[in-house]
């Protein structure tokens, strides 16, 4: 062989090289028409959302089923397709819960994935799903239904803790404790009444909840991108369907609108510091200074190096954790603060405190619950401090009025 031949040889292997690491051919995106060439992967690392958004699944399948059966009444789609659609999306679904769907980054979103895999599935029918449909009126439903479902899962998880602490209550009924103001000694309560205002301040926490249920429970879908579309769809069809109110009246505000996610997450911030409010005083009540409390080992830790510890830390994460359920609601007042209508990418980040929001209150609410069900009062403890502080000085005072009346 020459040096030119070896050298030929040489440049064809390489060439041959390079060709076999060249990436493979991105998939068109569904917005993809006018453009000629993919996103870099750092765009589309930064832009994806379906490493969260796929929790939205089961309520996009569902806006789905109720789209295409809507299309189909209005003769905008054929009967057999709208029966190939709801067949691949139950066949989707069942993937998906038995852990066999592959989400891919590439598809960006929980939409997208489901309607790219359902035109995997079942050819050109899954193409005709999008009509008088955009991503932004299927996003708002998609996260008013979550949210909807999230608000009733927590109000089961605050009657729950409500029973608990009645059944707490009823079980430590005639106790006497010291009550406070400023942290100073005030006046003796009974322990029930004590306990129960927790319970009046939850009641509040599941009203405020299912205000904002009632507020979000508007459709949007028909919005389209923000002006709605000139195809004869029944937005009432579809909104019955999904056991919305109604549709929501504004197209433009129907896509744009996020009050009720900061409504959602204010009104669990305000339960987060009342759980917090609890698991201060419980903690203080299970502190040597005070020993009001006694904890059961199921609800206890201990320390590393002190052996004789035992931690109400349950409740002191019940504290700590409302700084993020806080922290939560700023972070979605902030990123709504500057948007113009209607719609904007910026609403992509709406999702993660959303859902951080919900499961931190749920996870608060449970280990409550828990913490009140595995705790007794050491009445022995309570007697021993009620004698001091001067807690019977105000009904001296009241006894003095009254003689003093009662002499003329």
């Amino acid at each position: 062989m020459t040096k030119l031949d070896v050298q030929s040889a040489s440049q064809a292997t390489g060439a041959s090289s390079a060709a076999s690491k060249q990436p493979e051919a991105k998939e068109i995106k569904l917005w993809g028409g006018r453009f000629q060439e993919s996103v870099t992967d750092a765009v589309e690392r930064f832009t994806e959302s379906i490493s969260y958004d796929k929790d939205l699944y089961k309520h996009d399948i569902r806006g789905s089923r109720a789209h295409a059966s809507m299309l189909a009444k209005q003769g905008l789609m054929s009967i057999s397709d709208r029966d190939s659609i709801l067949a691949g999306l139950d066949e989707i679904e069942r993937r998906i819960q038995n852990g066999e769907f592959v989400w891919r980054a590439d598809r960006e979103d929980v939409h997208m994935n489901i309607e790219a895999a359902l035109t995997d599935l079942i050819g050109e029918p899954a193409k005709k799903l999008h009509t008088a449909r955009s991503r932004n009126d299927q996003v708002a439903t998609d996260f008013r239904l979550w949210c909807r479902d999230a608000i009733d899962s927590i109000v089961e998880r605050i009657k729950d803790f409500q029973v608990a602490m009645v059944d707490l209550a009823v079980k430590n009924a005639g106790i006497i404790v010291p009550g406070y103001t400023h942290l100073q000694r005030a006046q003796p309560v009974l322990l029930q009444h004590l306990l129960l205002a927790f319970v009046e301040q939850l009641d509040r926490d599941a009203g405020r909840l299912l205000d904002c249920r009632a507020r979000l429970n508007f459709c949007p879908l028909g919005a389209c991108a923000l002006a709605g579309t000139g195809l004869p769809i029944d937005r009432f069809m579809t909104s019955s369907a999904l056991e919305f109110s109604s549709p929501l009246r504004n197209s433009i505000d129907a896509v744009s609108d996020r009050d009720f996610a900061i409504e959602f997450l204010s009104a669990n911030s305000v339960m987060a510091i009342h759980l917090s409010r609890l698991g201060e005083e419980w903690v203080l009540w299970c502190s040597e200074e005070f020993g009001f409390i006694t904890p059961n080992d199921a609800v206890s830790t201990g320390s590393s190096i002190m052996p004789q510890k035992k931690n109400p830390d349950p409740m002191e994460l019940v504290r700590g954790k409302s700084a993020r359920v806080i922290g939560d609601v700023v972070t979605l007042l902030t990123l709504c603060k500057g948007l113009p209508l209607a719609y904007n990418r910026d609403l992509q980040e709406d999702k993660e405190p959303v859902f951080d929001s919900v499961k931190t209150v749920l996870g608060m609410l449970e280990v409550s619950t828990e913490f009140a069900r595995n705790i007794s009062f050491n009445q022995d403890r309570i007697k021993k401090a009620l004698p001091a502080g001067h807690l019977d000085a105000t009904t001296l005072a009241d006894y003095l009025v009254h003689k003093v009346r009662n002499a003329f």
